[in-house]
């Protein structure tokens, strides 16, 4: 009678679970969409699932068809983490105060100008008076860097925004723009065919590179082992095909402050979406 009772109690209290319950232990992880989702899932996704199996967390990939929309999720905090740009971390480590506990060991990030190999430009201002592409208006070194120089240098363009740094590289390449805006790791990541087309032509001053970042609602503790799992990866000869994939050289822990260098440039893109809530 008693086992009888204590069955019907258990089927009871697994019926009181709601779907939405059984999903809480479930972590998004928001990739700006710097590629095609589908490139980005099949660099990502492999390094989710070893920061799974060293946590015993489930954390399962996310992005945006593109960077505006990523950036109204951010808004929304809609990632319980995220990889998001220098200046996307100034934004919405404000509001909805997502905060970095790590980034990219051992870099500083740049904007590059890429052309095609056969161009007869010589400089930038040989590009003066032509729409230019870039992936998207608050894309950071790519879009900002890039078009803050060719400003300041008195070049006449019309920026172009093609949603990615890939369509950049291969509007580019076919000829449809002279010149476009990206970094050096989306660049060395690009189709072979595309990027043999194509050059450097310009890079710009470094600086912090992009914040892997939690929602503020995030357990301490959860947040702590994600970092450590990621940091953890530099001694893990298993995880150095993993970093290759993504042109890492490790990870690093990181601050809120680390960020101070991008905010020294006072640039207010997407103010509305930090007062957006």
């Amino acid at each position: 009678m008693l086992k009888q009772h204590g069955a019907i109690v258990l089927i009871f209290l697994l019926s009181a679970i709601t779907p939405a319950q059984a999903e809480e232990s479930i972590l998004t992880f928001g990739v700006v969409p710097q590629q095609a989702a589908k490139k980005l899932a099949k660099k990502w996704g492999p390094i989710l699932q070893y920061v799974n199996a060293k946590t015993g967390l489930n954390i399962r990939f996310r992005t945006a068809p593109n960077i505006p929309e990523f950036e109204k999720r951010l808004s929304q905090g809609e990632y319980d983490l995220a990889y998001m740009n220098p200046y996307h971390y100034t934004v919405f480590g404000e509001h909805p105060g997502y905060q970095a506990f790590s980034k990219q060991k051992n870099k500083r990030i740049k904007g590059i100008m890429v052309a095609r190999k056969d161009t007869e430009a010589k400089s930038l201002k040989d590009f003066s008076g032509n729409a230019l592409a870039f992936p998207a208006p608050a894309a950071f070194a790519a879009s900002i860097l890039t078009r803050s120089h060719l400003k300041e240098s008195e070049i006449e363009f019309t920026p172009k925004y093609v949603k990615s740094h890939d369509s950049v590289y291969r509007s580019v390449a076919k000829g449809i723009f002279p010149s476009g805006g990206g970094v050096v790791r989306t660049f060395n990541n690009t189709d072979p065919a595309i990027r043999e087309q194509l050059k450097i032509f310009w890079t710009s001053k470094t600086y912090t590179p992009h914040a892997f970042a939690a929602h503020p609602s995030m357990n301490r503790s959860t947040v702590a082992k994600v970092q450590q799992a990621l940091v953890g990866m530099n001694q893990d000869p298993e995880a150095a095909a993993l970093l290759k994939s993504i042109n890492f050289k490790g990870f690093e822990k990181a601050t809120h402050q680390d960020w101070d260098d991008v905010r020294a440039l006072k640039i207010d893109l997407l103010e509305d979406l930090k007062t957006a809530q």
